[in-house]
């Protein structure tokens, strides 16, 4: 944490605040309205550059479906006004404030371009950097520079936006984003499977992605996480849901296939619209394990796996660290709460992992946990050599959230 805060009114004063940082040799702690603080290693800056005061809408063009905003534009602001014109987000980001026991609904745009963020229709629309169009930062060198523009096909040379989304604010301050929106699906619908084990719920979900129903969410819930879902808690069983998403006609008719396919596989049941809105928030944002639930104790784990051994890691945690798992992405998202993690338990987090194929971040827990053990994935030599060149070319005296991915980046 810090304990001054430098609070820009606009880009020039961002510059102006990195180029202090630079000249006095201080380290900077980049935030929005600070949602997602607690992820990451904890670490000590000199002060926090607070970019609340950079908000606002600068462009919104529904008819070419992109929208421009400053970094510290809330979310919500701008899920309202696209909704007002049918349209959305369609990479449906996450909003970890329940999670790490904060407010809903406070993250901004910016927080939500550098984490990446993305939700239950990433299997469908990607992540939060496929829909990134145009960026406008500042360097760890005090440089303000700007990539891509307001139209998909627009990179030549580096796509620094794919480069930023996900970087955590280590590589840039972005103070203006521009990004692509989408029509908003006509309706929904939800088909659910009752009953199914895990790994059967994998299979189950890889039959569904492969078929023409066209689904959109797949996530399974097992008993003891569905029963704090409201939506499929009545059925007392572990519950495997789909989302089918369009026009009415269309999703009346990928529903009938869907339901088709599963049949032999359990009971069924389903879900209209809003109750299916309801239930995919909270797939979305991990309702189960959020911090004023039942499970605010424990320590969570996000797991990315290739979909089929999602089941292979969830079984392997649940056996051996007590893990309550949650399954998204048709298995390959795999949130895990944990009753502790100290070292011994976050090697056998990442040995298990490791085994399966994929990588895990620890997404809750106390700082001194954070402080002791590794928090984003460990990089093999060559990709951390690399990811230190990279940070070097735009932070080279590391004023920027240094230490808050990796110790010494």
């Amino acid at each position: 944490m810090s304990s001054d805060v430098l609070k820009p009114r606009d880009a020039a004063e961002v510059e102006q605040a990195v180029r202090w940082a630079v000249a006095g040799g201080k380290a900077l702690e980049v935030a929005g309205h600070g949602t997602k603080r607690a992820i990451g290693r904890a670490a000590q800056w000199d002060a926090t550059l607070d970019l609340s005061g950079l908000s606002g809408v600068t462009l919104y063009e529904p008819a070419e479906l992109v929208l421009s905003a400053k970094a510290g534009t809330p979310l919500a602001e701008i899920e309202a006004l696209t909704a007002a014109n049918r349209q959305e987000l369609a990479f449906e980001p996450m909003d970890y404030g329940p999670l790490l026991g904060t407010a809903a609904g406070s993250a901004t745009l910016g927080g939500v371009l550098a984490a990446n963020l993305c939700g239950p229709r990433r299997i469908k629309a990607g992540a939060a950097r496929d829909h990134f169009l145009g960026v406008n930062a500042v360097s760890g060198r005090g440089e303000t520079f700007k990539s891509g523009g307001r139209v998909v096909k627009n990179v030549t040379g580096y796509d620094l936006c794919k480069l930023l989304a996900g970087s955590w604010g280590t590589l840039a301050v972005m103070t203006e984003l521009t990004i692509k929106v989408l029509p908003r699906a006509e309706t929904e619908e939800t088909v659910l499977v009752f009953g199914l084990d895990d790994a059967a719920a994998g299979r189950a979900m890889a039959a569904a992605l492969g078929s023409f129903a066209d689904v959109s969410g797949a996530a399974h819930l097992p008993a003891s996480v569905a029963r704090r879902i409201a939506e499929v808690a009545g059925a007392n069983h572990a519950a495997t849901a789909f989302r089918i998403e369009g026009v009415a006609p269309s999703v009346v008719h990928r529903k009938a296939v869907l339901e088709k396919l599963l049949a032999p596989l359990g009971k069924l049941g389903g879900l209209g619209e809003t109750a299916s809105r309801a239930l995919w928030r909270a797939i979305c944002d991990v309702a189960p394990f959020a911090a004023d639930g039942p499970s605010g104790e424990r320590y969570v784990w996000r797991v990315s796996t290739a979909p089929l051994r999602g089941a292979e890691i969830g079984r392997a945690l649940a056996e051996k660290a007590g893990a309550e798992i949650l399954y998204d992405w048709a298995g390959g998202l795999v949130w895990a709460a944990v009753p502790q993690t100290d070292d011994a338990a976050a090697s056998l987090v990442r040995a298990t992992v490791a085994a399966a194929g994929g990588h895990a971040t620890l997404i809750r827990a106390p700082a001194a946990v954070r402080a002791a053990v590794a928090v984003f994935e460990p990089q093999a030599p060559a990709l951390a050599a690399l990811t230190k060149r990279v940070r070097e070319g735009f932070d080279p005296r590391g004023v920027l959230n240094p230490a808050r991915m990796w110790a010494g980046v």
